[in-house]
């Protein structure tokens, strides 16, 4: 793809500085076409050298994670597609590919992609994601060099912030896994359950509650789809913008059992046009959560600090980074 153009320039360039061939009779032109044949062949020679340096520094070259957050940023608004971003549905991506960390086994977590095989791609908590990855398979043929896992999460890292939340550091480092590492089903949280479940998940992953009901303020962002989880409608009135609202909504509004033929869910008192799910009440009706819950209601910079922190941690569960990682800031656009 490169050699021709290099080889070409090369040639011109060399050729421009060859003494040019006087033409005195056509047999001192015959006379001289052996040598230049030589010079051109050389010329050539040296130029494939070049060409090869090239290739050798475009495969050794680190890959620049700024210019891929800018690639995703760049994508996110779309008014054809939900609330008019993609960005609810990365982030969304970049959690459930790392939610399925197991402490104990020490499986799982952003580390792998492996949603990109069946049966992982096909697990119910999974529904919809096709999206996302779809959405960010331009994006990784335009830099083929990072690997699926660490797109997947720093596209949830880019999305957050470019929705106007909190700076999250991000080390890259993680590789992709083969079809045998999908993890089982079940290690994502089921929201028709309750703090049980709910601690269950996330302490299997070495959260604790704080962390867990920091975790969950990303509810602020992006709605369900009957054709996805079942469940349906937004948590608040800027399902793309990343704010405290979700926990302000949950302690402000009168929820009620939501009258509909899908599963389980609430529905605000006042417009009806808010939802919230078993597993969002149950941060309201568990007084070890409950407390979190109104801190972060009061004070948005202490939700972001704790956010950006807890996200940090999900995202870097189970992947083995080398000492020297470097953390990343990347900029917003």
């Amino acid at each position: 793809m490169f050699v021709r153009p290099l080889l070409q320039k090369a040639v011109k360039r060399s050729y421009a500085q060859i003494p040019q061939w006087r033409a005195v009779s056509k047999r001192t032109y015959a006379s001289e076409s052996s040598g230049s044949s030589s010079t051109i062949w050389m010329l050539l020679a040296v130029a494939a050298g070049g060409a090869g340096g090239y290739y050798y520094y475009e495969q050794t070259k680190p890959v620049d994670y700024q210019a891929v957050y800018n690639a995703i940023a760049e994508k996110l608004e779309n008014s054809n597609y939900d609330d008019g971003s993609y960005g609810p549905v990365l982030v969304r991506l970049a959690w459930h590919a790392a939610g399925t960390y197991d402490k104990s086994t020490g499986t799982g977590g952003s580390n792998g992609a492996t949603m990109r095989f069946a049966p992982e791609s096909e697990h119910g908590a999974n529904a919809g994601l096709s999206v996302a990855r779809d959405f960010l398979e331009p994006i990784k043929q335009k830099f083929p060099k990072i690997s699926y896992a660490d797109l997947w999460s720093l596209a949830g890292v880019a999305a957050i912030q470019e929705m106007g939340g909190p700076t999250i550091p991000w080390r890259a480092g993680r590789s992709d896994l083969t079809a045998e590492s999908v993890t089982p089903d079940g290690r994502l949280p089921d929201a028709a359950q309750g703090q049980d479940h709910l601690r269950n998940i996330f302490y299997r992953m070495g959260f604790n509650d704080q962390e867990i009901v920091a975790l969950s303020g990303a509810h602020a962002l992006g709605r369900c789809h009957p054709d996805r989880s079942g469940f349906t409608g937004p948590w608040t009135f800027s399902p793309i913008t990343f704010s405290n609202d979700y926990f302000k909504l949950l302690l402000s509004e009168t929820w009620r059992q939501k009258k509909w033929d899908g599963p389980k869910q609430f529905e605000d008192k006042k417009t009806t046009q808010l939802m919230m799910l078993p597993t969002d009440l149950a941060l309201i009706q568990d007084k070890s959560f409950r407390k979190y819950v109104e801190l972060y209601a009061k004070d948005s910079d202490l939700f972001f600090k704790d956010f950006s922190k807890a996200f940090n941690k999900l995202e870097e569960l189970g992947v083995p980074f080398a000492p020297d990682t470097p953390v990343l800031t990347l900029k917003t656009l």
